[in-house]
């Protein structure tokens, strides 16, 4: 029998939860992010977009603030979502073959 507090116990389930539905919801962005890079090694466009990236952060924080989470984690989290989306993108760039071959496979 565990000695957890039927209330702690009920608020890890409910993190558990969000954690899982956290992972599915980044597995569904990478999988729209490969598409994208995908297409940007096919027509020969650059991986990274700076300005995209500044409004997306931007952007970001303004929903975290209304959200009431930190805005400066918000930007930290994109950021490091952003910087695993780019060196995606490069590798597609320098292989535009392989980039080719997953576009015809989709």
């Amino acid at each position: 029998m565990s000695d957890t507090p039927p209330d702690l116990a009920r608020l890890r389930s409910s993190i558990d939860n969000i954690d899982a539905a956290l992972v599915h919801l980044l597995a569904e962005r990478f999988k729209a992010t490969q598409q994208v890079g995908e297409l940007k090694a096919a027509i020969g466009m650059p991986p990274a977009d700076p300005a995209r990236e500044e409004r997306q952060i931007a952007r970001l924080r303004g929903l975290a603030d209304e959200a009431g989470l930190d805005p400066q984690f918000a930007e930290k989290f994109i950021t490091f979502v952003i910087a695993e989306v780019i060196r995606h993108h490069e590798a597609l760039a320098a292989d535009p073959d392989a980039a080719q071959n997953s576009a015809d496979r989709a």
